[in-house]
């Protein structure tokens, strides 16, 4: 039972009855108006009852004891034998009861104040507004128009005495760039951000246009880098957060993917998380299939499992989802015919994530291959496993110890693999290689 459900005549009836009380009576009228208003609710008369003429026993003024010649004894004497010590004791005990009984007449004080307070914003709101409500809309010239004013709806947060004084109104020091630079490097932000140093709004959207021209141009990635990370930075500081700013993170991820720049694309998907979880629109399915293979890329078999449990209809419904569930489920039968398959057959970007563990896959494979045959061409190797040539194939196979042929002066074409020696090599090299999964710029 929430007091914002309460009538409005029941908060002026609890505000009146707060002020009401006193260090005497304090405790039993409580418990009684908890009592009245929890019999209102159970009989559903919260709003049919006059409270104004509901009156609290407790608060009643109580009559004056008879005084007689029996009621007028002396107070006790302490034990002659009591020490110092225990007068002390009771002293510093009389004391913090006289503490707390003043923190708790404060914190009454207080909510009999709020309780007050929103009785006469409903009173404003029922007569059409005005006074002190209408001082509370957010000011249209100055308002940010990407910030969400939702906290006018508690205009009292601002002074409420029991809110935290230490959490900062985040509205209010919402600053709106003025400059007007296209192009600007990336700087880590080492003092209070100035206006004049931040971009505006539509000056961002030119920024972006022109950086996907020059990444088509041909620009260095470490200068589109430096500019989109100014720009996440200019948006970040503006608290802008909508489709465009989904945009921006979605491109960067997408050309990090395309130079194996982890890091800023671990960073770009871990902002796009969250910007989704806000109900942005954005290519989410797309993201959601990059991020089913970069679990399978760390091996995070919990995270995994739980993640692809909370995957929506329609997002199992998406191409890219249903390709990368199909990868999980062909690594988790050690089906390494199909994986390659899907491997060539990647859509979007999702080729680029599956080849930072392809050659861990190859090596799995090869090691199952060299158990079943006793010799392989490199040829059939190279097809099975999406190697790009047979050049490809031979210098995978020196890099990982596994490349002994049994006519190793023959073209490439003709050489053929003795699976007995490279059986016994592999599970040393597959443990030393790929024991660790090592992801910079990890979410």
């Amino acid at each position: 039972m929430s007091a914002e459900s309460w009538p409005p005549q029941l908060k002026e009836w609890v505000a009146s009855c707060l002020g009401q009380m006193t260090d005497a009576n304090r405790e039993e009228a409580q418990a009684e108006l908890r009592q009245v208003i929890s019999d209102a609710y159970s009989s559903k008369t919260l709003w049919t009852t006059d409270w104004a003429g509901v009156q609290l026993k407790s608060l009643l003024p109580k009559p004056f004891p008879v005084m007689n010649s029996y009621s007028l004894k002396r107070k006790p004497d302490p034990p002659i034998g009591q020490s110092k010590k225990a007068k002390k004791n009771q002293a510093n005990k009389s004391a913090v009861a006289l503490a707390l009984d003043v923190g708790d007449r404060a914190a009454l004080n207080r909510r009999a104040e709020r309780f007050r307070r929103e009785h006469e914003l409903e009173k404003q709101k029922q007569n059409g507004g005005g006074g002190q409500a209408s001082s509370l809309r957010p000011n249209q010239r100055t308002a940010h128009p990407f910030v969400n004013h939702s906290r006018s709806a508690t205009p009292f947060a601002a002074d409420d005495p029991e809110a935290d004084p230490n959490v900062p109104n985040w509205d209010q020091h919402t600053i709106v760039g003025t400059s007007q630079e296209i192009f600007k490097d990336y700087l880590r932000l080492t003092s209070e951000p100035k206006p004049e140093q931040i971009r505006r709004y539509n000056v961002l959207q030119q920024t972006l246009t022109e950086l996907k021209k020059r990444w088509r141009e041909k620009a260095p990635y470490n200068w589109i880098c430096s500019q989109f990370k100014s720009l996440r930075q200019d948006l970040t500081v503006q608290r802008i957060k909508n489709d465009f700013t989904v945009a921006v993170y979605e491109i960067h991820a997408r050309m990090a993917l395309e130079v194996a720049d982890m890091v800023e694309y671990n960073q770009c998907q871990s902002s796009l998380k969250g910007l989704y979880e806000l109900g942005i629109p954005g290519n989410v399915e797309e993201f959601t299939a990059y991020r089913i293979l970069m679990l399978l890329h760390g091996r995070n078999r919990s995270e995994l499992n739980l993640y692809v449990s909370q995957l929506t209809s329609k997002q199992k419904a998406s191409a890219a989802v249903k390709h990368a569930l199909a990868v999980q489920r062909a690594l988790a039968l050690g089906n390494y015919h199909a994986f390659f398959e899907y491997y060539l057959n990647a859509p979007n970007m999702g080729a680029y994530i599956m080849d930072h563990f392809v050659d861990r896959e190859r090596l799995r494979a090869l090691l199952v291959m060299t158990k079943a045959y006793q010799r392989i061409s490199l040829a059939f190797v190279h097809q099975e496993l999406a190697f790009d040539s047979l050049t490809h194939v031979r210098e995978f196979l020196m890099s990982h110890r596994a490349a002994h042929f049994t006519n190793p002066n023959s073209p490439d074409a003709e050489k053929v693999l003795d699976c007995k020696v490279v059986g016994a090599e592999l599970p040393a090299v597959l443990e030393e290689k790929y024991s660790r999964v090592q992801i910079k710029g990890a979410i």
